[in-house]
């Protein structure tokens, strides 16, 4: 079964958590660009990316590209503390959007299983 990966409330919660980490990245130090700034953001695009490239697929493909995004978010979540532990990011906004990333999360987990 094909899915349109554009009516799928994990890819749309997963293009928000993309936008948050753009706009919370452009306050990241100059010395980052290169570092947790780009990691942050290639993660961040990975996990709707990854939704939709699947959405194309037959379930067992696509439940391969959703544990790919969901991997994206651990890594995502990850490097979020890691920004809150050098005090690039408020502990409110890391809240904020890393209850987004475990609700993602939670989403896409019980949605690959109901793929199964």
């Amino acid at each position: 079964m094909k899915h349109n990966f554009k009516n799928l409330k994990i890819w749309i919660l997963a293009m928000e958590i993309a936008h948050d980490i753009h706009s919370i990245s452009l306050d990241f130090p100059n010395n980052e660009v290169y570092g947790l700034t780009n990691q942050m953001k290639r993660a961040s695009v990975s996990i709707p990316s990854n939704i939709a490239e699947g959405s194309n697929r037959e379930n067992t493909h696509f439940k391969h590209f959703l544990n790919i995004s969901l991997g994206s978010s651990f890594e995502l979540q990850t490097q979020l503390l890691i920004a809150l532990q050098n005090n690039y990011i408020t502990q409110e906004k890391t809240t904020e959007i890393e209850n987004k990333i475990i609700e993602f999360q939670k989403m896409t987990t019980g949605f690959i299983s109901r793929l199964e």
